[in-house]
């Protein structure tokens, strides 16, 4: 599977949620908690261009979006292939 990156942070439902997603597939991913590092947290709004809410997924370095948009992904039949690998 290709490499997958989420940034999150503890007490957000919708992390959990992609998080569960992501393991059910059988997707292993790299969490980044940027609860209380506003410096982690730049970092993710540069490459999420933009982006401030969490979570936001990578899925091999590509952005896909939050929470929404990687069950919109598993819906639409995308998400499989982009994390076979």
């Amino acid at each position: 599977m290709k490499p997958v990156e989420i940034y999150t942070s503890p007490s957000c439902g919708y992390c959990h949620a992609a998080k569960r997603l992501l393991t059910q597939k059988g997707a292993a991913f790299t969490e980044h908690d940027v609860s209380g590092d506003a410096s982690l947290r730049r970092v993710m709004m540069d490459r999420a261009h933009g982006g401030y809410t969490v979570p936001q997924i990578f899925i091999d370095g590509t952005h896909v979006g939050g929470c929404d948009d990687l069950y919109a992904l598993d819906r639409a039949g995308k998400l499989d292939p982009m994390l076979a690998g």
